[in-house]
């Protein structure tokens, strides 16, 4: 199972593999992976959320670039009651959050190995109660800035694809990211910003855990943002 859509596939703007994967890696690879992947519908058609976990009326939260699956495995350890997909085209991220998923016994994990705007694309309105864009690569050069994946049309997409009051929550340690990111969200009118103070952005949330991406950048003296919006009521 491949989790790959059936239309035209996308350029993507990140590397796919590194290094070599151990044995262990390739195994889970090769037999958990295919028991845990998303398949996308034929084009067309909407996926059904409900049928890929036991609980089929679960919250359904989404990870849009999960990294090493550090933030993803916590949640889903603390939250049995949601259905969390994680999307990655990273084979090395994969290979490590199926391990935290092997090694806690996790049921409520699903994972989406391909562009995460495929599967945005399939997903059926008002199926996300939770989105989360973790440090996603800020492509500094201007050049590169429609590679973005905090842009108009991505916001659109979630905007369709969130429940009301559903939250999306961002961090970045690029200041530039930063402020492109809340000029977006700031000029979309499906989204709240639910800051109240400095300290909603500057200090992380009690049920946001860190991960290896963060303590890097504050090793390395850059300080993250930590960036939550609601989803407006449609109509209101």
């Amino acid at each position: 199972m491949s989790g790959q859509p059936a239309g035209p596939r996308r350029a993507f703007y990140v590397r796919r593999a590194g290094r070599p994967l151990r044995t262990g890696a390739r195994a889970l690879l090769r037999d958990l992976l295919p028991k845990l992947a998303v398949e996308l519908p034929p084009p067309g058609v909407l996926l059904d959320p409900a049928a890929l976990f036991a609980a089929p009326e679960c919250p359904l939260w989404l990870e849009i670039g999960f990294g090493a699956g550090e933030h993803l495995a916590w949640q889903a350890a603390r939250h049995g009651e949601v259905g969390l997909i994680g999307a990655e085209v990273f084979v090395q991220g994969v290979a490590r959050l199926l391990s935290r998923i092997n090694q806690a016994g996790l049921t409520n994990v699903r994972i989406y190995r391909g562009d995460a705007q495929d599967l945005l694309a399939a997903l059926p309105p008002s199926a996300l109660s939770r989105v989360f864009i973790l440090f996603p690569d800020p492509w500094p050069k201007k050049r590169h800035h429609k590679r973005r994946i905090v842009r108009r049309d991505i916001l659109d997409r979630l905007a369709e694809t969130m429940c009301d009051g559903a939250e999306l929550r961002l961090a970045t340690d690029d200041m530039d990211y930063a402020a492109w990111m809340l000029e977006r969200l700031g000029a979309h009118p499906a989204f709240e910003w639910l800051a109240r103070g400095p300290g909603d952005w500057r200090a992380r949330p009690e049920d946001w855990p860190p991960t290896r991406y963060e303590a890097k950048a504050l090793e390395q003296g850059r300080q993250p943002v930590y960036l939550a919006f609601r989803r407006r009521l449609r109509g209101a």
